[in-house]
């Protein structure tokens, strides 16, 4: 006894239209004009070139493509707007709470503005063309219902030539009015060559193997790059970044303090032109900037500072910063660089001044402010270093510790003497 083979069946055939051949252009117009008249609506025609009128003879509509173009158009214009300006004018101060790495860079360079639109156009201009393409590619996609990896049209042995010299008609059968006799007495009225039944198969076809291996092949390489980006993210290395465009890192440039043979005065940094102000520099409050009140150097501090326990002991911070190598944490003016000053006997080395002396006692608190703002002698100006609430701090801080010299039980609140028990 003998197996026979199982035999495959053959997938079912369904009829998906009628495709009808013309020889001319203008034959195929006068027939798309008689198919519309005639009341069809799920129709197409296939041309080797654009046939002028073929729009109007199929009564196909405007297409609502232009305005989903401008719409993201308009979008990516804004986007483009909105990220730049996130990234150059918001700053953390200004919205607490934001994750690190969605942060803003509020920085100040050469006192060009914060955020400057002519600056950003070109970012602008890029992402509103990036998102038109995109909205012009994959509307048109969608708009047309591609891509399509198989038509039933391509087993039709005939409808190859309409990449040369021949034109179709193809009326689909989900048409209301279809009928396959009907529909092709007419096609044959309105003059067609030759009319062919396109048969599709009920089984739907997959994507051709060499598809399917393409995708599967790009989206493993595509993986790659963020693999890459997020190891180097989690990863710690003491060798330098790579930089891939050396200019953005090596920058020829002048250093600090460097001569420049460009300018009549051979320096770098450039002085501040007369007649300006940096921004942020407009200070319109002498008391709170200049330490003074009607021309006078002033007595109390501005009022907007409010003189608590956590604004002195930040003085006292910025103080061990800034002062107390030279003047002593104790203000006695034997800091660090005194002491080292005597080791190496330096020439012509002065004393810093001890701020229990009794002039500097009897100085204004605004003169205080403006000695450690502009400098005075050997002492250098720190007013570019420290803010201006800071160094109001350092000088109620310097009161504090000028009270802690030689102070009477007396000088002390009667509520607080027992905390000194």
């Amino acid at each position: 006894m003998t197996a026979t083979k199982p035999q495959t069946a053959e997938p079912a055939v369904a009829l998906q239209g009628l495709l009808a051949e013309f020889n001319s252009p203008g034959a195929l117009l006068a027939a798309a004009t008689q198919v519309r008249d005639a009341g069809f609506t799920c129709w197409d025609t296939h041309t080797p070139f654009p046939v002028h009128g073929i729009d109007h003879a199929m009564d196909i509509r405007r297409t609502r493509l232009p305005w989903l173009v401008f719409g993201l158009g308009v979008a990516g214009c804004l986007a483009g707007l909105l990220m730049q300006w996130w990234m150059n004018a918001a700053s953390p101060a200004k919205f607490p709470g934001v994750p690190t790495f969605l942060q803003g860079f509020d920085y100040l360079i050469s006192g060009k503005p914060i955020f400057s639109l002519p600056a950003n156009i070109p970012v602008i201009f890029e992402l509103t063309v990036l998102a038109a393409a995109l909205a012009t590619v994959i509307g048109m996609l969608a708009a047309n219902n591609l891509p399509w990896h198989y038509n039933a049209l391509f087993a039709v042995p005939r409808f190859r030539r309409v990449t040369n010299d021949r034109f179709f008609l193809c009326i689909d059968a989900r048409d209301p009015q279809f009928d396959a006799a009907e529909t092709g007495a007419l096609l044959k009225q309105l003059g067609a060559t030759a009319i062919e039944r396109v048969e599709t198969s009920a089984r739907p076809g997959g994507l051709p193997r060499g598809v399917i291996i393409a995708i599967v092949v790009f989206a493993t390489l595509a993986l790659f790059p963020p693999l890459i980006v997020a190891r180097a993210r989690l990863s710690k290395s003491a060798q330098p970044r790579i930089a891939l465009v050396q200019d953005m890192d090596n920058q020829e440039r002048f250093r600090t303090q460097q001569a420049n043979l460009a300018f009549a005065d051979g320096r770098a940094m450039r002085p501040q032109i007369p007649g300006t102000l940096a921004r942020g520099d407009l200070h319109s409050d002498p008391h709170l900037y200049q330490g003074k009140t009607d021309g006078e150097w002033a007595l109390t501090f501005p009022p907007q500072l409010e003189i608590t326990r956590a604004f002195v002991q930040r003085g006292q911070q910025r103080f061990a910063i800034f002062c107390a190598p030279c003047h002593g944490l104790g203000g006695a003016g034997d800091g660090m660089v005194h002491q080292r000053a005597l080791q190496r006997d330096t020439p012509g080395w002065v004393q810093p001044t001890s701020l229990h002396d009794q002039l500097v006692r009897s100085r204004a608190a605004g003169h205080l402010f403006n000695t450690i703002t502009n400098g005075i002698r050997s002492m250098p100006p720190y007013g570019d270093q420290i803010p201006p609430a800071d160094r109001w701090a350092i000088v109620a801080y310097v009161r504090a510790l000028e009270l802690s010299q030689d102070a009477r039980l007396e000088d002390v609140p009667p509520e607080r003497r027992d905390e000194l028990r």
